[in-house]
């Protein structure tokens, strides 16, 4: 849980590099976990899909490629990512809070909401938020960084902590900002922790699912009612 305006003037120092630092300290993985978000929603035959935390676009493109049937709108609180957003193609967009979001109640077949929860200022706040604009039988798909278990635990740590900073930094000019990255990620719950968080804010059966060795965690949930 994060304070806004930090977090803001952070993603928006970072937006014009962000792209170049994800696909370089994730070795290219960001494709990938993209792709299997898509091929999720995909099986979800979903008609208006909302990508929150869209922040640049790309899971939003990879959605329209993914599933050409269905409308897709990004909504993201960092006004200069929305700005790369739009340069690559990825509209609509539209600039909104998490915790405040000024859609309809049941506006979405699905919400998605990728490396943005652990950013907000209440997770519960915002995945009963999510919750609340998905239609009945809808779906949430959350994806976000997460520590893996021992022994890949022993090499990841030192890499976020330390090398990924300094990489950083050099692509941006931002290390403070990767320096807030695993900070932020050690706080974050994960597996069973994130599950009950899914269910107190009113999903069912949620489900977790580690990718890349736990690098990162893929949930699930449903909105039954």
């Amino acid at each position: 849980m994060q304070e806004p305006r930090f977090v803001q003037s952070l993603f928006g120092a970072i937006a014009r590099r962000y792209d170049l630092a994800n696909h370089l300290l994730s070795g290219g993985l960001d494709f990938f976990w993209r792709r299997r978000v898509a091929r999720i929603v995909w099986s979800w035959n979903p008609e208006r899909i909302l990508d929150l935390a869209t922040g640049s676009g790309d899971v939003a493109l990879t959605l329209r490629a993914h599933c050409p049937q269905a409308q897709i709108v990004g909504a993201d609180f960092c006004v200069p990512m929305l700005h790369e957003a739009r340069r690559k193609g990825a509209g609509p967009v539209l600039a909104a809070d998490g915790l405040a979001l000024p859609f309809a109640e049941a506006a979405f077949d699905v919400v998605t909401v990728a490396f943005g929860l652990r950013n907000m200022a209440s997770w519960v706040g915002a995945l009963s938020e999510m919750r609340r604009v998905l239609k009945p039988g809808g779906h949430l798909l959350v994806l976000d960084f997460s520590v893996p278990p021992p022994p890949l635990r022993w090499i990841y740590r030192p890499y976020l902590h330390r090398v990924l900073p300094w990489i950083a930094g050099r692509l941006t000019g931002q290390r403070g900002a990767y320096e807030y990255l695993g900070a932020s990620i050690e706080k974050f719950p994960s597996g069973e922790a994130m599950r009950r968080l899914l269910i107190e804010a009113g999903f069912a059966e949620p489900s977790a699912q580690r990718l890349s060795g736990g690098i990162v965690s893929l949930y699930t949930g449903e909105k039954v009612e």
